[in-house]
């Protein structure tokens, strides 16, 4: 726990080697060139090397750089948005193309300032994707999209190969971790968007770090798989300035392999948890894990309607 106003010291495990090679660095000129956001640099996401330079993924932050809700984990700007691109799906396309990504993730700024929450445009980068890398395997993460049906259906008869939404944090602490979201609706979006395509797996990612209990964070791995989550990842949480939630405690990797093993045992196809684990992190291994238990489901009922 911390003492008093005085910050945690950074264990040896969190610190890691930048890998700067020429994949990254043109990578990272493509972005620019394009005009296109990545929550990779947008939430200084500590894997960025490993997935831009080695790994071929990356993660497209769609509908602008400005959020409408102001969480206090989040380093994005919060603000409100001024920026509706429908040119960004093709864009995006192009740059998956040009990348030759095996493994593409897209997520969003909160839009609530939209009635559709941005459905529409997720749902058209799902496509465009879809035209010019069909190799490429298509994982969404967006907001909860203000808790709309309709607009959770929009983005799902896009059919991407991933839904994925966090719930982020334990019940008791969603209120001062998270802005608008609730626990409870969260759930729910996670329950429907299963519920719309059976066949396609949902994931979501916990960070802790930030005053739960380990009892919290089972009693979450069993609220997902109560309502059909297929995949989950577990990542400790790192203040990103100082104007955001102080860390409380920093689990050691022994105590997230411990998790892990848990979370298997409740029946996830998939799990990935570390200290630098993070929404997005080895997703092109999670697609293929998915897609390799959907084919095993498919084999033992005869049922080829789960390998559509």
């Amino acid at each position: 726990m911390t003492t008093g106003n005085r910050p945690l010291r950074k264990p040896e495990w969190l610190k890691i080697k930048l890998n700067t090679n020429e994949n990254y660095t043109g990578l990272k000129k493509m972005m620019r060139s394009k005009n296109l956001h990545t929550v990779c640099e947008e939430a200084r996401c500590p894997n960025i090397h490993e997935c831009w330079a080695v790994r071929r993924t990356a993660t497209f932050m769609i509908l602008g750089d400005i959020c409408t809700r102001a969480c206090r984990f989040c380093a994005v700007k919060t603000g409100l948005p001024t920026e509706l691109d429908l040119q960004e799906p093709e864009r995006v396309a192009d740059s998956v193309f040009q990348m030759n990504l095996k493994h593409a993730v897209i997520t969003a700024v909160a839009r609530d300032d939209l009635r559709d929450g941005g459905a529409a445009v997720f749902a058209e980068t799902v496509r465009a994707i879809r035209r010019k890398s069909p190799f490429t395997s298509i994982e969404v993460l967006p907001s909860d999209m203000g808790g709309v049906e309709e607009n959770l259906r929009m983005l799902m008869d896009a059919r991407p190969d991933i839904l994925n939404h966090n719930i982020e944090t334990v019940r008791r602490l969603t209120p001062r971790v998270r802005a608008r979201a609730t626990y409870d609706r969260s759930l729910e979006f996670l329950r429907r968007a299963k519920e719309m395509q059976p066949d396609i797996p949902t994931k979501s990612s916990l960070m802790i770090g930030v005053g739960e209990t380990w009892e919290e964070i089972i009693e979450v791995m069993d609220d997902l798989r109560v309502n059909n989550v297929d995949i989950m990842t577990i990542g400790q949480y790192l203040q990103p300035t100082k104007k955001h939630l102080k860390v409380e405690k920093y689990y050691t990797p022994d105590e997230f392999n411990e998790l892990k093993q848990i979370a298997l045992s409740k029946g996830f196809s998939h799990c990935e948890a570390g200290p630098l684990v993070r929404s997005s992190y080895h997703a092109d291994e999670q697609v293929n894990a998915a897609a390799k238990a959907r084919a095993a489901l498919a084999e033992a009922t005869g049922n080829e309607a789960i390998e559509a």
